[in-house]
């Protein structure tokens, strides 16, 4: 499903997304009230959506959905590029977040990745959250507060932030994909977040996980 209110835009996009044979457009919406209603009728599996409607907040729409439709893949594409607005829009529970003016984006794979367990960020957008979490302070003393993961979710958790889906997760650690799900909903739980996204960078943040290794 499609959210965006630029008439333009969402004609481009709707044709780009609606050509593709991998993927099926069940609906279009170019305002927050009209997504609400269409979200409730038609259940897409994924929905990507524009922050800026002109009769409300994206990010509204986003935390929403992820509490009444916990399964749902979220994207936004967006002009809106600057910290605010893409940290919003991870912790709200979106899993990718790409900007309008990069014109080598290719949405349907985007869209593609989205549902494979990846995260598709445009360069600018993981810098800026690189930038973020490079420049958060740690708190040293606080260490009992860090949620308690086990050692198979931690390693499952590395490999979402490394960009591994979780077909590749399970291979690579001989269980089942349904055992990754399993885990990464306990992740979802003790870290308090509803993405992959919100949950890779609450890890880096509390140093659960370090990319460098």
């Amino acid at each position: 499903m499609l959210v965006e209110d630029d008439a333009p835009i969402r004609e481009r996009m709707t044709a780009i997304l609606g050509a593709a044979d991998s993927l099926d457009l069940v609906a279009v919406a170019k305002t927050l009230q009209q997504a609400r209603s269409l979200c409730a009728e038609r259940l897409p599996a994924v929905l990507v959506t524009d922050l800026k409607l002109p009769d409300g907040n994206g990010l509204d729409l986003i935390r929403e959905n992820r509490r009444l439709y916990p399964a749902m893949e979220i994207m936004v594409v967006s002009a809106l590029g600057d910290e605010r607005n893409v940290l919003a829009a991870v912790e709200a529970g979106a899993a990718g977040y790409i900007l309008k003016d990069s014109r080598s984006v290719d949405l349907v794979g985007s869209v593609l990745d989205l549902v494979a367990g990846l995260s598709p960020i445009s360069t600018s957008i993981a810098r800026t959250i690189v930038r973020r979490i490079q420049g958060k302070p740690f708190a040293d003393d606080a260490p009992s507060s860090l949620p308690s993961l086990t050692e198979r979710e931690t390693d499952i958790l590395w490999g979402v932030a490394k960009g591994l889906t979780f077909s590749d997760i399970a291979e690579k650690l001989g269980i089942s994909r349904n055992t990754v799900l399993t885990h990464v909903k306990n992740i979802y739980r003790k870290l308090e977040v509803n993405s992959r996204g919100e949950a890779v960078f609450t890890a880096i943040n509390q140093k659960i996980i370090n990319l460098g290794s």
